[in-house]
């Protein structure tokens, strides 16, 4: 099986190509994709023989050509380059790229006709229609990676999508869930970036503090399975050990468990249609003893409320609503805002854009969606400075 990987210097690149690693017989490697990490690139490239490693920027293609001399792997560089991996001729193209930046190598990979193995969840939450419209043109399969969406996706194998009545996606409630809300304001990047149960890279383990990566997997629960939002709930449940839960017009409730572990996803994606060994442990529910779920707080979770404005507003809200928490992160990390401004700041961008700029009336197109995404982290940025003038 011929395979690409995108972003795969990422936590999800990483738990990827630990999985190719352990077969090297059955997968050969076309390309692989990174941003600064470019020792960890050329090492991963080398030992997987891929044919082609690109980095996202350009001033680092010299170093990256130095650090694959010898190997036979050709380098590139650029956001051109990363377009041209994705259309290499693979059976599957993982998308794991963070944030916005993958939208278009997605859309490359998907115009190729290929599997895509969907890990970039913004993808579908900044153009969801018009990237399953692509997928369609061309004949393109997308398979979710995000462990929530797997699981939905297998529990609905051989059901009939109308007598689907509702779908459950779970959330630990990342570092915060026990702090007291009069704490949350003084939280730190450092203490956000530990999450309890998952080993994840740095931007979503604080999304999953602050329940935007939820807020973006609601969204995506509606453009990918084409479930009405009222139907789609979120319940936090700190073990992490039921994904989702998809819930049948007959009373039915059906759900995936599994321990937390991304390889489990991944390589259901890898392996699709089949079923393979994965090295991921087994669950002993007795020892596990029980599972506690609860109503998700919105006063301690904004941005589960925001989610559910943006699937009523539709259009380019999804673009507006992903640039501004990506720009809202990128200042908490700076050290600008509070953890709690970011949810503040994502509210504001969303009511400006909605009365200013008809953000739910735009016709969805990929120049529409980049458009949105630069203007809107423009006016998190003008929110921000409009939170320290007080």
């Amino acid at each position: 099986m011929r395979v690409t990987v995108l972003g795969a210097t990422g936590s999800v690149g990483q738990s990827t190509l630990d999985l190719i690693g352990r077969e090297p017989g059955r997968f050969e490697v076309v390309a692989l994709t990174g941003g600064r990490n470019v020792e960890r690139l050329a090492a991963d490239a080398r030992r997987l023989r891929a044919q082609v490693a690109v980095t996202c920027h350009d001033g680092l293609l010299g170093e990256l050509r130095d650090a694959l001399a010898g190997s036979g792997v050709e380098a590139r560089a650029g956001a051109a380059a990363l377009a041209e991996a994705a259309e290499e001729p693979a059976d599957r193209v993982v998308s794991a790229i963070v944030g916005s930046a993958g939208l278009v190598p997605g859309l490359a990979a998907l115009r190729q006709g290929t599997t895509v193995a969907l890990a970039n969840k913004e993808t579908l939450v900044c153009a969801g229609p018009l990237v399953m419209a692509e997928a369609k043109v061309h004949g393109a399969t997308i398979l979710p990676v995000d462990s929530e969406h797997s699981a939905v996706f297998q529990a609905l194998t051989g059901e009939d999508p109308a007598a689907v009545e509702r779908v459950v996606i779970t959330a630990s409630g990342g570092a915060f869930r026990d702090w007291p809300l009069e704490r949350l304001a003084r939280a730190t990047p450092e203490e956000a970036a530990t999450h309890p149960n998952w080993d994840m890279g740095q931007r979503i383990t604080i999304d999953s503090a602050s329940m935007f990566n939820k807020a973006l997997e609601l969204i995506e629960t509606k453009e990918f399975f084409g479930i009405a939002p009222e139907r789609i709930e979120a319940v936090i449940h700190p073990e992490s050990l039921v994904h989702a839960l998809v819930g049948f017009r007959d009373g039915a409730l059906m759900a995936h468990l599994g321990a937390p572990d991304m390889r489990h996803a991944i390589g259901y994606a890898l392996n699709w249609p089949d079923r393979r060994d994965l090295p991921v442990a087994r669950l002993d529910l007795a020892k596990v003893g029980q599972l506690t779920f609860a109503a998700p707080d919105p006063a301690r979770w904004p941005a589960l409320g925001l989610a559910r404005e943006v699937m009523a507003m539709g259009g380019a809200a999804g673009a507006a609503f992903n640039a501004a928490k990506e720009a809202a992160l990128d200042l908490f990390l700076a050290r600008r805002v509070r953890f709690t401004d970011m949810a503040s700041i994502v509210a504001e961008v969303l009511t400006t854009m909605s009365s200013r700029d008809g953000l739910q009336n735009a016709a969805l197109s990929l120049d529409t969606v980049l458009e949105t995404d630069a203007l809107a982290r423009a006016r998190a940025n003008e929110a921000a400075a409009a939170l320290a003038a007080g």
